[in-house]
C-alpha cells in the first residue's frame, strides 16, 4: 500500500505536486540560463574572441555537466528508495542553490585564468549531480502522490514546471537584454540569472519541509534492516530483477530527450542563422516554450482517457517523419512569425513525449526500486543523448553539415519509436495500478511484467 490513502492524496495532491515539481522551476531555470546567456559569458569565461568558438565551449561544458547527471540519479535513486522521497528532493535542491551561486560568483578568465572555466565545469558538475537525482525522484513522487484516475494530468506538471523554468530564463533574458547593454551583459550581468537561481533554490528547499511522504515506512524500515547480501529497496541488486524495464527507461527516453534538448535548448543557436537579432530570436522562442508549457496537462488529461501508448506512438511518427523538414526551414527561414509557427509544430509533437514520460517510467517499477530505476535509466539516456545534443548540433551546424544533424535526431527517434511499439500495452496493469488502483478503472490485475508487452 502507499504511504498516502486515495482519501488523503485526494485532499493534499495539489499542493504535494507543486512542492515536488517547484524544484523542477529552479532547476531548469538555471540550466537553461547556462545555454541562453553562453553567448554571453563565453568570452568571460573560456577567453574567446570568436562567439562560435566560445559557444562550443560553453555546449562542451554544458553536456560535459551531464556525465554526472547517472551518479545523481544512482545517489539520489538510492537515497529516495531507502530514506524517502522528501529527504532525497531537499536535498537535491540545496545542491542545486550551491551550484547556481558558484556560477554567480565564478571570476573571470582574466582574474584567474584555466581557474574560471575550472569553476564552471565545477558548477555545472554539482547542478548535474543535483538534476540527475531531481528527475527520478520528483517524477516517482508525482506519480505517487497523483489520484489513480488523473495520474496523467498531475504528473504532467513535471515538464509544466520544466518548462516553466525555461521560460522565466528567456524572461530574464529579455529583460536584461531590454535594460542593460551589450557590453555590461557580457561583462557583469549574465551573473543576474544564476543569482536569482540560487534564492529561488533555497526558497524551494523551505517548502519541502512540509511534504508528505509517500514510501511507506515498511519499505524504508527494511532498507534500514536489510541482512548483507539481500535485496533491499534502492539496491543494484533489486534493479537486476527488474533490467528489462530499466532498458525499456532507456530506450523511450533516448529520442524523447534529444529532441527535447534540440528544439528547446539548442533552437536559439539553430535559429539565429537566419534571424540573427538574438532579441528577435529570444522572444520566438519565449513565445513558443510559454504554449508548450501550458499544453502540458491538456496532453497529460488525454493520456487518462485515451492511454500513454497513443500519445508515445503520436511523437515517434511524427517526430521521425517531421523532424528534418521542419530543422531545415528554421535554419534558413528569416520571417519571425513562421519561425515560431515552425518551433510550435516541433513542440506539438515533442508533447507526445514530455506531457507523459515521467509517469509512464515510474509505472514500470514497483516503490521499493522505482526512484533508482526511473532516475537511472533517464540519467543515461540523458548523458549520452540529451545534453550532447546541442553539441552535436553546433559540431555539425559548423561543419556545414546540417543534413547529417537531422539524420541523427530521427535515427534516436526511430529507436525510441520502436520501444514505444513493442515494449507496452495501452492500459494494461501497472506497478502503480497494483499499489493505488487502477487508472483506468479496472480491477487490480498486476501482470508478471506491469505494463511491458508479452
Amino acid at each position: 500500500m502507499s504511504a498516502l490513502t486515495e482519501e488523503a492524496r485526494s485532499r493534499t495532491v495539489v499542493g504535494n505536486i507543486l512542492k515536488g515539481s517547484l524544484g523542477n522551476l529552479v532547476e531548469w531555470f538555471d540550466f537553461y540560463s547556462f545555454t541562453v546567456f553562453a553567448a554571453y559569458f563565453g568570452a568571460a569565461v573560456f577567453n574567446k574572441h570568436d562567439e562560435a568558438s566560445s559557444l562550443l565551449d560553453a555546449y562542451s561544458v554544458f553536456a560535459a555537466g551531464f556525465l554526472f547527471r547517472p551518479v545523481g540519479s544512482w545517489f539520489f535513486g538510492r537515497y529516495a528508495d531507502r530514506r524517502g522521497r522528501r529527504a532525497a528532493l531537499t536535498l537535491s535542491i540545496l545542491l542545486m542553490a550551491a551550484g547556481s551561486l558558484l556560477m554567480a560568483l565564478v571570476p573571470s578568465y582574466a582574474v584567474v585564468g584555466l581557474g574560471s572555466p575550472a569553476l564552471v565545469f565545477l558548477a555545472r558538475a554539482v547542478q548535474g549531480f543535483s538534476v540527475g537525482g531531481e528527475y527520478g525522484t520528483s517524477a516517482t513522487y508525482m506519480s505517487e502522490a497523483a489520484t489513480r484516475g488523473r495520474r496523467g494530468f498531475y504528473s504532467s506538471f513535471q515538464y509544466v514546471t520544466l518548462v516553466s523554468g525555461q521560460v522565466l530564463a528567456l524572461l530574464v533574458q529579455i529583460l536584461l537584454q531590454n535594460t542593460l547593454s551589450e557590453g555590461d551583459l557580457k561583462s557583469w550581468g549574465w551573473r543576474i540569472p544564476f543569482a536569482i537561481g540560487a534564492a529561488a533554490a533555497l526558497t524551494v528547499l523551505w517548502l519541502r519541509r512540509s511534504m508528505a511522504e509517500t514510501v511507506p515506512a515498511e519499505q524504508m524500515h527494511a532498507a534500514r534492516s536489510a541482512a548483507k547480501g539481500e535485496a533491499a529497496p534502492g539496491t543494484f541488486r533489486l534493479l537486476a530483477r527488474h533490467w528489462k524495464p530499466f532498458l525499456v527507461v532507456f530506450g523511450l527516453t533516448l529520442g524523447g530527450t534529444v529532441s527535447f534538448y534540440t528544439y528547446t535548448t539548442f533552437m536559439q543557436s539553430w535559429m539565429s542563422h537566419g534571424i540573427p537579432d538574438k532579441k528577435v530570436v529570444t522572444l520566438i522562442n519565449f513565445c513558443a516554450l510559454f504554449l508548450f508549457m501550458i499544453l502540458q496537462p491538456v496532453y497529460g488529461a488525454l493520456s487518462d482517457r485515451i492511454g500513454r501508448k497513443p500519445l508515445l506512438i503520436w511523437f515517434g511518427i511524427a517526430g521521425a517523419v517531421f523532424t528534418w523538414p521542419i530543422l531545415a526551414a528554421i535554419y534558413t527561414n528569416s520571417n519571425p512569425f513562421v519561425a515560431f509557427l515552425l518551433m510550435m509544430a516541433a513542440l506539438l509533437i515533442v508533447l507526445g513525449y514530455t506531457s507523459i514520460n515521467a509517469l509512464v517510467k515510474a509505472e514500470l517499477f514497483p516503490s521499493s526500486i522505482r526512484a533508482l530505476g526511473v532516475g537511472l535509466g533517464y540519467g543515461l539516456a540523458n548523458a549520452l543523448f540529451g545534453g550532447t545534443a546541442p553539441y552535436v548540433g553546433q559540431a555539425f551546424k559548423d561543419a556545414h553539415n546540417n543534413e547529417g544533424f537531422y539524420v541523427y535526431v530521427i535515427v534516436c527517434i526511430a529507436v525510441s519509436l520502436a520501444v514505444y511499439i513493442w515494449a507496452f500495452s495501452n492500459k494494461s496493469a501497472t506497478y502503480l495500478d497494483a499499489e493505488q488502483g487502477h487508472a483506468y478503472g479496472r480491477p487490480q490485475e498486476p501482470e508478471a511484467e506491469p505494463a511491458l508487452s508479452k
